[in-house]
């Protein structure tokens, strides 16, 4: 059973309270040097250094990269271009959003003279061909430091908003030390024309079914952004971490489950069980977050509603093996050993919590196995729906500082 828990924390079937930052560091992961420019293989898979905890992991990840292939355009060599900031950034919902209290609850170092020695890179990093090939790219980090190589965070937008919106998170990991690091995901921010660019890559994909807009085509931009990083003389690469809220969350779940250079995790109102949700006729939560597919969906099978079989074709054409093999009862014990805190709502529609008892259960085994327990944890805060709330990120702050400090 999953303990919902408002100030203590969920261990593998164990509560233990908050207490000092004591406890032993992360594991170190090694990776060979990679050319920026060679692009060309997934070096992630085959690096001799890299340590893996099994086999089946090793299978289920280069099968996962083997789908994010199918669709891809052509492979070019993985490029870095100066940008310049947004003046005015897109966001795909009316009206504009304008304040995140969560956001700005964000554990921040007072420093003095802080906006003058925060240091603002934009560019663009070229992950396939075509348009939505180019990454935009925001990260923050402060001038002066004594560490040469510092931890890295990298941040995930939710639906219809863009980097920019990541600003206050950005802003206080900087302050913190970190290099912190936001993309707009794909038909969001800079990669977007209009307000309704994300609803309608979504519905051509499910026409066409030669792209995946719905989570996958951003984790391929994730293993580009992962190339990029580890090779920055800033960043300490066997640290850097990966967090995200919404679709970010769920960003952040898929990339750490098939790119183990982000070291560790935390997953924001994103983890859920697909399959689960469609046996238990819970589902309706998502669909309705992207309900514009769906009901294209719909019409072309000539159903009079959105049932079960029309969710279910729609999953399988936009993110084949969404609600199958790589479904969170296969991707989420695989981030083991390194350490996964999942942060969720108790009451959360689009994140049933009962549809995580067995990626819970599975993921438990996993981190026993790998004799860390204390590297995986689920908090799922009382009363919360689909909200990311101060209290999620203090703990994802706690979580990173932890870990990667």
């Amino acid at each position: 059973m999953i303990h919902v828990l408002a100030d203590s924390r969920h261990t593998c079937g164990r509560v233990s309270t908050h207490s000092p930052k004591t406890e032993s560091p992360s594991p170190v992961y090694k990776y060979a040097a990679r050319s920026i420019t060679n692009s060309n293989r997934i070096s992630y898979l085959t690096d001799q250094n890299m340590e893996t905890t099994s086999h089946e992991p090793a299978k289920l990840r280069s099968e996962f990269v083997r789908v994010l292939r199918s669709r891809r355009s052509a492979e070019v060599p993985l490029s870095v271009e100066p940008g310049k900031p947004v003046a005015h950034p897109l966001y795909q919902e009316t009206p504009r959003p304008h304040f995140s209290e969560a956001m700005e609850s964000c554990p921040k170092a007072d420093i003095l003279n802080f906006k003058k020695l925060l240091v603002q890179e934009n560019l663009y990093l070229t992950t396939e061909a075509g348009e939505q090939g180019r990454l935009p790219v925001l990260i923050l980090s402060m001038k002066e430091s004594n560490q040469l190589r510092r931890p890295a965070v990298v941040f995930l937008h939710s639906t219809h908003k863009c980097k920019e919106w990541l600003r206050p998170l950005l802003e206080a990991y900087a302050s913190r030390g970190y290099v912190a690091v936001a993309i707009d995901s794909r038909y969001h921010g800079e990669r977007a024309r209009g307000m309704t660019t994300y609803r309608d890559a979504l519905v051509l994909s499910w026409k066409k079914g030669d792209t995946m807009p719905f989570i996958f085509d951003t984790v391929w931009d994730l293993i580009k952004l992962a190339d990029y990083l580890t090779q920055r003389e800033d960043i300490d690469s066997c640290k850097i971490g990966i967090t995200g809220e919404s679709l970010g969350g769920m960003h952040a779940w898929f990339a750490a489950a098939v790119d183990t250079r982000y070291t560790v995790a935390v997953p924001i109102i994103g983890v859920q069980g697909f399959r689960w949700a469609i046996e238990h006729d819970q589902w309706q939560g998502r669909v309705d977050s992207i309900k514009a597919v769906f009901e294209e969906a719909r019409i072309d099978l000539g159903k009079s509603e959105i049932n079960k079989e029309v969710v279910e074709k729609v999953w399988d054409r936009i993110a084949p093996g969404l609600d199958s093999q790589f479904d969170s009862p296969h991707t989420v014990p695989i981030i083991a050993p390194r350490p996964l805190l999942i942060l969720n709502g108790e009451k959360d529609p689009r994140c049933p919590l009962a549809g995580l008892e067995v990626p819970k259960s599975r993921a438990c085994k996993a981190y026993e196995e790998a004799h860390c327990l204390d590297n995986f944890q689920l908090i799922a805060q009382p009363a919360i729906g689909h909200q990311m709330t101060p209290l999620m990120v203090k703990e994802a702050s706690d979580w990173f500082d932890k870990f990667l400090k």
